[in-house]
């Protein structure tokens, strides 16, 4: 064990704190597990409510020790945490609002009575890619209630995500992808229903096992929706694809998920449509071409079917199209010859036919075409 003891001083320097912590030692190398643990506080104050906020958010901050945190300490110029690595404050009143700790090597589990949950003012929080060890994450997360962003991803929790997640009304970003957690009880529908300042939502990897709910249809400012590999089934909700700001969908690997395509009589500005290794069916439509903003079309391994409509050659942004592995007919468009963005084509695994049009000689950006 590493005792580490120090003065915290507030800005104007009239509350005055010492603390006395004993950081565990390493326990693999390049990781640090546990928690600090605060074993003396001492104040001239006359009483607990005249500590100053700032003060208060530093010494839960040293609670969490861990590499990333070398350069926290109480000890000399250094000993205001908004100069912490990782730490963000808000200028006019010293309240930590960020912490970003991802890739720190943190190594355990956070407890439901981690010093963590008492950062009251806290709006951002980044704990990805590290280690906590299966753990659940703590329904205590709800105290977060100011958060507007929450990145867990990568970060190896576990279980069932606590319904406490949908008391997080001024969520925008949301990412838990990437762990080993279910929705099951409750459900998706319920976890997400209150949070309808989504931007962005990424589950990818989570188990779900269910249906798509349509609440996720009145997420309005929804601009991300990744729910790659997530055990989804069912037909998908066709009101997903007309939100006014959703730029990226990735339903990817979820077989049991069925869906087909309406004519895109509406503007869209939806730049990835990845459905890939689903079972989405039917004909593409004509009126795909109006969605000029995709970059990216990933529909492999589906089970569409009919001719590729010539209108794709309109989406002169593209520069992955994969359309391997359906039941795709007739010619290949000469109109390919327009996207002149493309560096990717996949249509092997068709049942297409015909000559393959001179007009591709115009994608010089092409690296890997497969016929």
């Amino acid at each position: 064990m590493l005792a580490v003891a120090g003065w915290l001083l507030d800005n104007q320097e009239t509350t005055a704190v010492w603390v006395s912590i004993d950081v565990p030692s390493t326990q693999a190398p390049g990781q640090y597990e546990g928690e600090v643990i605060i074993t003396a506080v001492k104040t001239d104050a006359e009483s607990p409510s005249q500590y100053m906020s700032k003060a208060d958010d530093c010494v839960h901050l040293l609670s969490l020790s861990y590499p990333k945190v070398a350069s926290w300490t109480l000890e000399g110029n250094n000993s205001d945490c908004c100069s912490w690595d990782g730490v963000e404050c808000d200028k006019s009143n010293g309240h930590v609002i960020g912490l970003d700790l991802n890739s720190s090597c943190l190594y355990g589990s956070i407890n439901s009575s981690s010093s963590l949950f008492n950062l009251a003012h806290l709006q951002r929080l980044n704990l990805a890619d590290n280690h906590f060890n299966h753990s659940q994450i703590p329904s205590t997360v709800s105290n977060l209630s100011k958060l507007t962003y929450l990145n867990l991803s990568n970060s190896t929790f576990s279980g069932q995500i606590p319904l406490e997640f949908s008391q997080l009304s001024q969520i925008s970003s949301l990412d838990l992808s990437y762990n080993h957690l279910e929705i099951n009880n409750p459900s998706l529908g319920r976890l997400v229903e209150n949070l309808t300042c989504l931007e962005n939502l990424d589950l990818s990897l989570v188990s779900i096992i269910s249906i798509v709910p349509n609440v996720l249809a009145n997420l309005s400012s929804l601009t991300s929706l990744r729910h790659y590999d997530c055990r989804l089934h069912g037909e998908f909700p066709i009101d997903i694809f007309k939100l006014p700001n959703l730029r990226v969908l990735n339903v990817r690997k979820n077989k049991g998920l069925t869906g087909y395509l309406l004519d895109f009589q509406w503007k869209s500005p939806l730049e990835e449509m990845i459905l890939a290794n689903t079972s989405f069916s039917g004909k593409l439509p004509a009126l795909v071409g109006n969605l000029g903003s995709l970059i990216e079309i990933d529909m492999r391994r589906c089970n569409f079917s009919g001719l590729i409509p010539s209108s794709l050659g309109n989406l002169t942004n593209l520069n992955y199209l994969d359309l391997s592995l359906n039941t795709f007919e007739g010619h290949i468009p000469s109109s390919f010859g327009n996207l002149i963005k493309l560096s990717f084509l996949h249509l092997a695994k068709n049942e297409l036919n015909g000559t393959i049009p001179f007009e591709l000689a115009n994608l010089t950006q092409l690296t890997l075409l497969f016929l």
